[in-house]
């Protein structure tokens, strides 16, 4: 079986301020639609699975173990997933910094939970798994999120349905090695 490291590539991120391995099988989605300048967005050529980072505002009045919940709840009012049942954490963990190549995080977390969300506002609703990294940067007014969707279920409804194909999709360890490999070349990109 090939190691996570072999199924990718390190990839420049946000004109190279910041670089981190990405799984095989990715696409830039800015390669076919708009995508904001403060995230970089990744597709699975096969399969409904993304990979987002984001740039965000530093949020002080959250405490660092509060965080990750945080910006996982806001991601589920943005995909209207917050009615109950919608909606679940399964775990946080911290992640240790010693063993990040992103040495300038105050401190990083790991998140585990799941959403049922539509995509485009249609009515099909998918079961997704969502895997959430923090990166927090206080000193730069930063929180780094990097978002794992890795869809459980996709509604025949679903727009998506018709696009996945049997294909070799990316693993939580793949997830893994992108935030273990998250480095910053350029702190200029943080004003």
């Amino acid at each position: 079986m090939l190691s996570a490291a072999s199924r990718g590539d390190r990839h420049p991120l946000f004109g190279g301020a910041l670089s981190a391995w990405i799984p095989h099988s990715a696409r830039d989605v800015s390669d076919l639609r708009e995508v904001p300048d403060n995230q970089e967005v990744f597709a699975h050529c096969h399969t409904d699975q993304s990979l987002i980072v984001e740039l965000l505002e530093f949020q002080s009045q959250v405490e660092d173990q509060d965080a990750a919940k945080y910006h996982f709840e806001d991601i589920a009012g943005s995909n209207e997933a917050l009615k109950p049942g919608t909606c679940d954490v399964t775990s946080v963990m911290p992640l240790s910094k010693s063993e990040l190549s992103l040495s300038q995080c105050s401190s990083a977390w790991l998140l585990h939970g799941a959403q049922c969300v539509s995509k485009f506002n249609e009515e099909a609703r998918n079961a997704v798994t969502v895997h959430l990294g923090l990166f927090r940067l206080p000193q730069f007014s930063t929180d780094v999120l990097v978002t794992f969707n890795d869809p459980l279920s996709i509604s025949p409804d679903s727009s998506s349905a018709s696009g996945t194909q049997s294909a070799e999709p990316w693993t939580v360890q793949d997830f893994h090695c992108l935030l273990h490999s998250f480095t910053l070349h350029d702190p200029g990109l943080f004003g």
